[in-house]
């Protein structure tokens, strides 16, 4: 059997299951951390540096973790082990979350179970890839989006839920309230149970039969053999990585200049702008890219290339063009969305409910209103992943996910026009709409675009174009609000809505590999 079969309902139901405790864990954290920060007594304009662990995490962990994956096998398959080690310290870090002391020991928590649901949810995603056949793919990667929204319901509706029940929503100042410790309880517990169904009921194809599948797959479209990648030449990787290095340091000295008191006469257009501390990671972050490469010309020019470092590289510069062109669509998608994440809840707090103080009612009520409207959003994903596996027989997918995006877009745009937080559920059904897509079709696009003996080093690189947009956004969000929006974390949600747009634009000019542009059913 040379075809890789098709799975039914029920086989790929459970395949996903485990991203219904993993969503769970992300929208706990996505949705309080925030909370939790300023509880222990974080200023607004330092939230997105303290959730710079996050995207970070991301950024190092998922192509090693990918990279690995692709290399192991064992009694309890190729991908399955990493779900296993990334629940159980997921599950540990929930627990640990709302109990601790202090605010950088919360953000080393933070750090901790960013990683941990990294480990798990990447090599999640590329199993979908490993086991089902194309004509599948957007299904089932629809279904995880099922799972991811109504995860992410549960937990948002969690502390809300709690607290009608009659659960302290309100604690001393410095202290985190019942209702959001019992929440992290139940979600860590709910992570690992639900992985553990994944991992009992799935079962993985040997590394020599995804090799004949892969092989029946590209006779069958009539490609020919792949041939070997032209490896990218020492001088390219060390004239790369110099202009990269070099335009890190500049940034650096911008920075730095713009920080003297009094400033030099050549930055008295600046006004009074002001540039904090954070931004230096954005710079760092551009000279880090460029000293990558030179360790890369340095390694292939004495012809040290065979390690993962220099196949992890290799690939990242080698990718698909389908690739290439969705990590523009990721970039923008991923901006808005960290900007919704970082200052949803001290948004709606102050616009709608007219509080700053972490400690007040009001702040708490807002809070749990967020988790709400969270839900609502995530509920809609959860039902719009079910309509994305139908008109995915019918629609291209790139027309499909810019129609989605546009929606999102929208929504955001509404949230800072409605004055009533009542009404603030109507929005959020575009946002829901969006998320479906996102977390879904942009993987099925790619999923058919790479090889499968690569599948989960692709996956992991495609994540690095999630984390460096969130990156960026930590540390450029605070500067903008300060800059030019006095502050108020409502206008992170025009942000959010701007970026969207262009996200939207972007992704129809994106190729698909031949053969999977069409609908799903023209190519069962």
């Amino acid at each position: 059997m040379n075809t890789k079969p098709k799975l039914g309902p029920l086989q790929i139901w459970n395949m996903c299951f485990g991203f219904l405790g993993i969503q769970i864990g992300f929208d706990l954290q996505n949705g309080n951390v925030s909370r939790i920060f300023q509880t222990l007594g974080a200023e607004i304009d330092a939230l997105p540096i303290l959730w710079i662990a996050a995207p970070l995490t991301g950024l190092l962990g998922q192509p090693v973790i990918g990279f690995l994956s692709d290399r192991t096998w064992t009694p309890l398959g190729r991908r399955r082990p990493f779900f296993l080690v990334g629940a159980l310290l997921a599950s540990a870090s929930l627990i640990l979350m709302p109990n601790a002391p202090t605010l950088w020991i919360a953000a080393g928590v933070l750090w901790i179970m960013d990683a941990a649901l990294n480990i798990t949810m990447e090599p999640t995603r590329a199993l979908v890839g490993d086991n089902l056949p194309d004509e599948q793919r957007t299904s089932g990667y629809a279904m995880q989006s099922f799972f991811i929204g109504a995860g992410a319901v549960l937990a948002g509706i969690l502390p809300w839920a709690l607290a009608q029940m009659g659960v302290a929503n309100t604690a001393p100042a410095g202290v985190v309230p019942q209702t959001v410790h019992i929440a992290f309880y139940v979600g860590g517990a709910t992570l690992l149970l639900a992985v553990l169904w994944s991992i009992v009921t799935t079962r993985e194809y040997s590394p020599e039969q995804l090799a004949a599948f892969e092989a029946a797959r590209q006779a069958a479209r009539g490609a020919r053999a792949p041939s070997a990648v032209l490896q990218r030449s020492p001088g390219a990787f060390l004239s790369g990585g110099l202009i990269w290095l070099a335009a890190g340091a500049a940034l650096a000295a911008f920075i730095v200049a713009a920080r003297l008191e009094p400033r030099p006469a050549i930055l008295a257009v600046l006004g009074e702008a002001e540039f904090r501390q954070d931004l230096y990671v954005l710079a760092g972050l551009i000279a880090g890219f460029g000293v990558l490469q030179i360790l890369a010309g340095w390694l292939r020019a004495r012809n040290a290339t065979q390690n993962g470092f220099m196949e992890v590289v290799g690939d990242l510069f080698a990718m698909p063009a389908a690739m290439r062109q969705l990590a523009v669509v990721q970039f923008f998608t991923w901006f808005g969305l960290f900007a919704m994440w970082i200052y949803g809840a001290p948004a709606i707090a102050l616009h709608h409910y007219g509080s700053t103080d972490a400690a007040s009612a009001a702040y708490q009520d807002a809070g749990n209103w967020w988790g709400v409207l969270g839900a609502v959003r995530n509920g809609v994903a959860a039902l719009g992943a079910l309509g994305l596996i139908i008109l995915a027989s019918r629609l291209n997918r790139r027309w499909l996910h810019a129609a989605c995006l546009a929606l999102g877009s929208a929504g955001f745009i509404a949230m800072i026009l409605i004055r009533d937080p009542t009404w603030l559920w109507a929005p959020m059904i575009g946002v829901g709409i969006a998320w479906a897509a996102i977390v879904s079709v942009p993987y099925a696009i790619l999923a058919g675009s790479v090889p499968a003996t690569k599948m989960g080093v692709y996956m992991g690189i495609f994540n690095i174009f999630i984390v460096v947009p969130q990156l960026v956004a930590a540390t450029l969000l605070g500067f903008l609000l300060r800059t030019f929006f006095g502050n108020e974390a409502i206008w992170a949600f025009a942000i959010a809505g701007v970026s969207f747009g262009i996200a939207a634009l972007a992704v129809l000019l994106v190729r698909e590999a031949p053969g999977d542009e069409a609908p799903e059913t023209a190519r069962a």
